[in-house]
């Protein structure tokens, strides 16, 4: 081989090494979200945009949601998950509900859902407590929705007659006055778009908690989180406190905390990217958002970009 056609080889493997660099350094992750045809798939596709910035090549998995993202974590199959806060309290603690105990950490919260209790306005209900033996849909069967207000209702005292089926199912049944109502997650200070649809209809009302229910759900219920709701959810509706669950991106305790930093500094600080995939992530400090509705702790990295920046972080979300 001649010097010079040696010197070409060698130039052309720097370029290459040059051009190719920068993505090799990019660090893969994988995280377990939910079906492709959900929304969440699509906000984590935005999340893999402003991931890039901060040098990591996220894969945005499609998933079986909460508790196959708690599996697929503790078998090492994804790096994060989509998890609803409740889901992440109830496995940690080890719930009969739950199939198995799994133990995480928060990254960061993305979105509060208010879990609307909501009734045809034309009907004599004007509480929560009156809807004792009422035929009441407590939410999607099978849904976090369904088995939080199970308990939520448990717990305060009230027994509605349940009645089951798919939220196409349940609104038409409202719409026909067979259901007086359900109890339905709406996306930050919003209804959901079946409440909509449902209120063009008919018109609706939401009831919200007592003072002496938020007390017994404080108590009793320690997975959700209470949630005042301004008015104006839906036309009409007067503010009202009901309780929530979050959706937050978690991680096993082992996950590196520099890669952890990077990925609060990249999401906390972005403005734009995740509020045009979801644009309830623009009604949120997301910083804030993930320290008053995290109900395990957050990661060290994450506290290290909170207290960086100013924010307080109790003792109850350190590790």
């Amino acid at each position: 081989m001649s010097i010079t056609s040696k010197g070409v080889r060698i130039a052309a493997t720097a370029l290459s090494i040059a051009l190719t660099g920068p993505v090799a350094a990019q660090q893969r992750l994988a995280v377990g979200t939910t079906s492709s045809s959900s929304s969440q798939y699509g906000y984590y596709v935005a999340v893999a945009q402003v991931l890039k910035s901060a040098g990591l090549d996220l894969q945005v998995i499609e998933t079986g949601a909460s508790l196959d993202n708690l599996r697929r974590l503790d078998r090492g199959q994804v790096d994060m998950g989509l998890v609803t806060t409740n889901i992440a309290k109830l496995a940690a603690e080890g719930h009969e509900s739950i199939p198995q105990q799994s133990q995480t950490q928060t990254l960061w919260i993305y979105a509060q859902l208010p879990q609307n209790v909501i009734v045809r306005a034309d009907v004599e209900i004007a509480s929560i407590a009156e809807l004792q033996g009422v035929p009441y849909n407590p939410g999607i069967r099978g849904s976090a929705t369904e088995s939080t207000a199970e308990r939520v209702f448990a717990a305060i005292g009230v027994e509605p007659k349940f009645v089951r089926g798919s939220t196409g199912d349940i609104v038409d049944a409202i719409k026909d006055n067979r259901v007086k109502g359900y109890v339905k997650s709406g996306v930050g200070y919003k209804v959901d778009g079946s409440t909509l649809d449902l209120a063009s209809f008919t018109p609706v009302k939401i009831l919200g908690l007592t003072d002496d229910q938020k007390q017994v759900i404080r108590e009793k219920v320690n997975d959700v989180t209470l949630m005042d709701v301004p008015a104006g959810s839906i036309e009409g509706a007067a503010s009202y406190t009901t309780w929530s669950m979050g959706f937050a991106t978690v991680v096993k305790p082992d996950f590196d905390e520099e890669t952890a930093y990077r990925i609060a500094t990249a999401i906390f600080e972005d403005k734009e990217i995740q509020r045009g995939a979801f644009a309830v992530t623009g009604e949120f400090d997301l910083a804030q958002l993930t320290i008053d509705v995290a109900t395990v702790p957050l990661h060290p990295g994450t506290i290290r970009y909170l207290e960086e920046n100013g924010y307080e972080v109790p003792e109850s979300l350190r590790p």
